[in-house]
């Protein structure tokens, strides 16, 4: 495990000390949640963009489902005889 020092500004420095004491927790706890938190939300937004832009050169290549396929599937949902997902 690292070793990181920080400065924390006094708005911060003070609501944190009393939510680890509230949660009867460490600052240094609460730190490494709301990075790890941050991080993953980060890499959740990165693998949005990447979806988007395969999704805009999937357009792009006219690479797409047919509506009537999709909303039949959609409503073939949890019946009998539910359809498979339609395919390119």
């Amino acid at each position: 495990m690292g070793v990181t020092s920080i400065r924390l500004q006094a708005e911060i420095e003070a609501p944190l000390e009393k939510l680890a004491t509230k949660l009867d927790r460490s600052k240094n706890y609460l730190i490494n949640q709301a990075i790890k938190e941050f991080l993953e939300r980060k890499l959740l937004d990165e693998k949005r963009w990447d979806e988007t832009l395969e999704a805009i050169d999937s357009v792009k290549s006219n690479n797409l489902l047919d509506e009537k396929e999709v909303n039949a599937w959609l409503e073939s949902w949890g019946k009998e005889g539910e359809l498979s997902p339609p395919k390119i």
